[in-house]
């Protein structure tokens, strides 16, 4: 398939004729999801807690150029999601009846069972991930928040319990009741809710960013150094992590023929405020900007609106996120049925891990670097490449084989350099 092929619009690529990548799904069984639904559940499916580090990385790289890799990834992003849709409608349409509703599933009939092993360990890793991160930021922040050291008590308790320690145990029955609903359709409304908070929050931020941009004025730059370039990169592209989530919500969307449409939008509307809230952060502070906004408010009803706004948005997220982990478990274990009693056991793991781990950003960098490369960029070509290897022109295997080799060089600097960080390596 020629690239200018894939890049018409929605209604032509999902014509039904000839077995190819413009082949719509067979119908499903389960709740499906109406447009707005689907553009809530990928909302918030990519945004989350990194946002707040977005200005940072404009003051490292400049301005400019950060706009300008926000808006390369995001387009990579979702050009990706969209190659695995169409790896998807081509293997259905030669085979038949068969579903294939997760990303592992399309590995193993691409590739087998090693390519189902590969994509499941990824997906677990960076879905989990993610959610031990949450936990971690809604412990630390309501602990800073409520329960901060003072003079008189340097490590203040609750009912004998470090107080994030106490909090992320005040999530786990909430989150057992969350994860137990089956499907993201059913998770939708809070999905909006989570949403509107969140988007709320940021723009408080900005309405504050504006204001002191008004009265500072602070010199800023629109290019850094070019050397920060793939730390920009790989900023944004964990910024926009979610291609673990495409296949599932795909399968739940009810018009099928207008996926495509609906994340298009979705990613633009995303770039856009990903790339007012990191631009309107550096234009307020400029090179004192921290590398949490948050931490140029201090203590103040600003930061900490925000603060509790994202602790509602992730309380929410996780059993969005952890969805495609538990598609993966009740696969490998309960024969691909509902399984109540092993989603528990997995948000009880998650918890644990989240206790216990004192200290989650470098591993979270780790993940974020290499797996979230490997899913986002290299997995999707790869597999595309396999499938339409007879069909595609030579634009479509440039394009391709580009982001192949871009994924690569992302996912080995990036996890170079968080190990780096981890052992405290001197080069």
């Amino acid at each position: 398939m020629g690239f200018d092929k894939e890049s018409s619009s929605s209604s032509q690529r999902l014509r039904p004729p000839a077995p190819s990548e413009n082949t719509p799904l067979i119908g499903d069984q389960k709740p499906l999801s109406s447009q707005g639904k689907t553009f809530a559940n990928v909302f918030i499916a990519i945004v989350g807690a990194g946002v707040l580090g977005l200005p940072y990385s404009f003051k490292r790289t400049g301005w400019l150029m950060s706009l300008l890799t926000l808006l390369l990834v995001a387009f990579l992003t979702h050009h990706c999601m969209m190659l695995l849709v169409y790896t998807r409608r081509k293997l259905e349409s030669s085979n038949g009846c068969t579903k294939i509703p997760s990303f592992g599933d399309l590995g193993f009939a691409v590739c087998g069972t090693v390519g189902r092993l590969v994509v499941d360990v990824l997906i677990i890793l960076a879905q989990a991930g993610f959610c031990v991160g949450y936990l971690i930021f809604i412990g630390n922040t309501m602990a800073h928040l409520l329960n901060a050291p003072t003079a008189t008590d340097l490590t203040p308790k609750i009912l004998g319990l470090a107080p994030k320690s106490f909090y992320i145990w005040g999530c786990f029955p909430f989150q057992l009741g969350l994860n137990s609903i089956a499907t993201l359709t059913h998770l939708a409304p809070l999905s909006i809710f989570a949403d509107v908070i969140d988007l709320g929050a940021m723009g408080v931020v900005m309405v504050e960013d504006v204001m002191v941009m008004a009265a500072k004025r602070p010199e800023v730059k629109a290019f850094g150094d070019l050397s920060l370039f793939f730390y920009g990169l790989g900023v944004a592209v964990y910024s926009f992590e979610g291609v673990g989530m495409v296949l599932p919500l795909e399968t739940e969307t009810k018009d099928k023929d207008k996926f495509g449409w609906i994340l298009g939008w979705t990613m633009t509307f995303i770039s856009l405020m990903y790339g007012s809230f990191g631009a309107l952060g550096y234009f307020a502070f400029g090179e004192e900007t921290k590398d949490m906004i948050t931490a140029n408010y201090g203590a103040g009803v600003i930061s900490t609106l925000v603060k509790l706004g994202l602790v509602v948005n992730l309380f929410f997220t996780l059993p969005i996120m952890m969805h495609p982990v538990y598609e993966i478990m009740e696969r490998r274990f309960w024969s691909g049925r509902y399984c109540l009693w092993l989603r528990w056991v997995l948000v009880l793991a998650v918890s644990l891990v989240a206790l216990l781990v004192p200290n989650f950003a470098d591993f979270m960098s780790l993940v974020g670097s290499g797996v979230c490369c490997a899913l986002g960029f290299v997995l999707p070509t790869l597999f595309h490449l396999m499938v339409f290897k007879g069909e595609m022109g030579w634009r479509q295997w440039s394009s391709d084989v580009s982001i192949l080799v871009l994924g690569l060089v992302l996912a080995l600097s990036g996890t170079w350099s968080a190990l780096q960080e981890i052992f405290s390596i001197k080069v």
